[in-house]
């Protein structure tokens, strides 16, 4: 607990409980609605790869053989290109300290960063690591990606904005339920074959989200995924998805993790 942030504490009671009503093992519970619209999903590990322990991770994009990553809290936060195989920062911006970095989408040769409560993004050309730009937003930044035609963001809540690229102005709003129940604490987001997965903040579920109803379609469970040997002191919650679409290939770490897993996804 030490490293998360003051402000964002106030929420957790809250969210335990909105985690305790929608994880897979209460669907059955909730009734047959919800059981239906969230059959619970697990996981087998392909792969380990080096992840830097140092590193907050807010976001987490692949593309061609390399990692983005978003990386935060105060006086850390970064923006970052990382070999895959090793683990090593290739190319590193450092956010200025009253900056705490956020969500990361890729977008036709941008970057777009979120902050968490600036209230203030950042664009990146991708290959020289430059600023080109800032855009503005209401609320707090949480995560982010791209469908292919709009960025879509989270805010902590049970809703998804999807945003145009070139202005970063909302197009449409998504509230995410499972069965009838809104589903809050969304985090770091990832596109993957027509469904947003996202990462449910304190928890180590994935929301695998249909983006034309708001609907779970299947929740993600990687509980024991990071073994109690790698959990130290500093280690914080699951946090970060990437995918290879040219691979099929699923990456996910978290928050100041030492290692880094590619994982597929099977039935529990």
């Amino acid at each position: 607990m030490t490293f998360i942030e003051w402000p964002r504490l106030v929420v957790l009671t809250s969210i335990a409980l909105l985690v305790t009503c929608y994880s897979p093992d209460n669907a059955a519970r909730q009734g047959p609605s919800m059981a239906r619209a969230s059959p619970a999903l697990g996981y087998e590990v392909v792969r380990v790869y080096p992840h830097d322990p140092k590193a907050y991770t807010q976001g987490l994009v692949y593309q061609d053989g390399f990692l983005y990553e978003s990386t935060g809290l105060h006086g850390q936060s970064s923006l970052r290109k990382v070999d895959l195989e090793t683990g090593s920062v290739i190319k590193e911006v450092s956010l200025l300290p009253q900056f705490f970095g956020e969500g990361l989408a890729l977008f036709k040769g941008r970057m777009f960063q979120l902050t968490w409560q600036s209230k203030v993004g950042f664009i990146y050309d991708i290959n020289s690591f430059d600023r080109i730009g800032n855009f503005s937003y209401v609320g707090e930044g949480w995560g982010l990606t791209q469908d292919g035609s709009s960025l879509i963001m989270s805010d902590g809540t049970d809703r998804l904005r999807f945003l145009d690229p070139q202005t970063q102005k909302t197009q449409h709003d998504l509230r995410v339920k499972n069965g009838d129940r809104p589903v809050a604490a969304l985090n770091e987001l990832e596109f993957i074959k027509g469904q947003i997965y996202a990462n449910v903040y304190q928890t180590d579920k994935i929301a695998c989200i249909d983006p034309g109803s708001g609907q779970v379609a299947a929740w993600i469970d990687l509980s024991g995924l990071l073994k109690p040997e790698d959990r130290k002191k500093a280690v914080d919650v699951l946090n970060g998805i990437a995918y290879d679409a040219g691979g099929d290939r699923l990456f996910v770490t978290g928050k100041l993790w030492p290692k880094l897993f590619e994982i597929r996804i099977k039935e529990k």
